[in-house]
């Protein structure tokens, strides 16, 4: 079950359908995908991932960093009026669609996410007037995604990814700038304001950034019953130096495998859906990266989906369009039989009361 007891009958049966769907596969996402492209924006029924395997990924993912600004846009240039109608175009297929908030600083609204302000969170909590903006940007948020409704009028279940990758410190809400406490406060807080606001279509997202251990993975988590999905966010980086890039992407695959592994056990011990929220190596400069590094590390793992960012320049992009060196090497993963792209995850219903054993 969901930690929103009043979660609507579709967000508790897509709950279900993905830890069943978890032993089966996993989902393929791409953040921003229907958006935009290398090459082009805001063309219906387009997106780079469906221009090389002819159809959609099974996750896309979106951000709502500027909803609190009250912009027409997000902080990558998406309409939010759009965005909707993705969300909504997504859902009509059968996939899933998940949330991140790279929000502006609620003491200071100039501030951007990565201007990292030291204890924000504890000034907030002692400040009325910066306590009751943050207040006033979620009922911006809750009321944006209570406008995210199906053709019947129901609200369309989402994934929300608040606070994230917190083990690093590039954020107001990262670890060198709050305490465990103060950052599992404002977790708690946003949790709690969002269900109050009836916002009955959200599943909760814990998702740090790199983790050496259980006990680093946990030491901000906010509890079992404030999280409904466990995640981490890692990138493929590789080094200036050309000779090492082999012996540097083994480590890659080992370490972020050893990663999987310790949140499989932290999601079963819990009985909570996992994922690898975010990941990537940008502009693909390895040919074989789709078979040869990211399926080694999400194969078998029990992880329900992975999601690489978005395409947003002709040097700033994660998944393959046509042409891309990796091409051939992304048809081979698209056509494994345990990675689901929307095609296949619409054969799961996902919204749909799982069937009884």
């Amino acid at each position: 079950m969901p930690i929103n007891r009043k979660a609507t009958p579709e967000t508790k049966n897509l709950y279900a359908n993905l830890q069943r769907l978890a032993k089966k596969g996993i989902m393929f996402g791409h953040q921003d995908d229907l958006a935009y492209g290398i090459g082009w924006k805001y063309e219906p029924g387009r997106s780079d991932v469906k221009d090389v395997v002819g159809e959609y990924p099974a996750v896309a993912g979106w951000d709502l960093g500027h909803l609190e600004l009250g912009k027409p846009a997000n902080l990558d240039g998406v309409p939010f009026e759009q965005m909707r109608s993705f969300v909504q175009e997504i859902y009509a297929k059968g996939g899933l669609n998940t949330f991140s908030w790279h929000l502006n600083n609620p003491l200071d609204p100039s501030k951007t996410s990565w201007d990292t302000m030291d204890s924000t969170i504890q000034h907030l909590f002692k400040d009325p007037k910066a306590l009751k903006r943050y207040e006033s940007w979620l009922d911006g948020l809750a009321t944006f995604m209570k406008s995210l409704k199906g053709p019947k009028g129901e609200l369309i279940p989402v994934v929300f990814r608040p606070l994230h990758e917190h083990t690093g410190s590039w954020f107001w809400w990262g670890r060198n700038h709050c305490s465990p406490q103060e950052y599992k406060q404002m977790w708690r807080f946003t949790v709690d304001y969002l269900r109050k606001k009836k916002a009955n279509n959200l599943l909760f997202a814990y998702s740090t950034d790199r983790f050496t251990s259980r006990e680093d993975y946990l030491e901000r988590y906010p509890g079992d019953d404030y999280v409904d999905i466990v995640g981490f966010d890692i990138y493929h980086r590789l080094p200036q130096d050309t000779t090492q890039t082999a012996q540097a992407t083994q480590t890659f695959i080992k370490e972020t495998r050893q990663m999987v592994e310790t949140l499989r056990q932290i999601g079963q011990e819990k009985n909570k859906v996992w994922t690898l929220s975010e990941t990537g190596l940008e502009t693909l400069p390895l040919a074989d990266w789709w078979t040869n590094v990211l399926t080694p590390i999400v194969q078998d793992a029990g992880l329900s989906y992975v999601m690489v960012w978005r395409n947003g320049r002709p040097d700033h992009y994660y998944a393959p369009y046509p042409g891309q060196k990796s091409v051939p090497d992304f048809k081979i993963f698209h056509r494994n039989p345990k990675v689901f792209f929307i095609n296949k995850a619409a054969q799961e219903q996902l919204y749909a009361p799982p069937a009884k054993k």
